[in-house]
């Protein structure tokens, strides 16, 4: 696992990663990100509701989490919609400076920008 100073740190990557790879995971593994990540039970809440042990819940977070780490490390699609959102609001920034363009054309290129992210 990567090492985070701040669980809520870890919650959030792992949320982002999830809602871009989770399809991708065994259903398995995707149950256990949802009630540990998303649900936050314990490791021994879900060990009980699924008839295993605490480390077999734990192994399979550990594969989950590595995974989908792995799946950003070579599709990069989150590291992608980041920058997508970054270009998008240097645009909006140069847009709300006068830069020449009427409204109604900064308007709609503003509404373009706002459905690209």
């Amino acid at each position: 696992m990567a090492p985070w100073s701040d669980p809520l740190q870890r919650r959030s990557e792992m949320g982002a990663l999830f809602d871009l790879y989770g399809a991708l995971l065994t259903d398995s593994q995707r149950e256990i990100v949802e009630l540990y990540h998303g649900d936050d039970l314990s490791l021994s809440e879900i060990a009980d509701m699924k008839g295993v042990t605490r480390q077999a819940v734990h192994d399979s977070l550990v594969r989950a989490e590595e995974a989908l780490r792995e799946f950003e490390k070579v599709l990069g699609l989150r590291a992608a919609k980041e920058r997508r959102k970054r270009l998008a609001g240097e645009i909006r920034e140069i847009l709300d400076s006068s830069c020449g363009l009427c409204y109604v054309d900064a308007g709609r290129i503003l509404d373009l920008l706002e459905q690209m992210t």
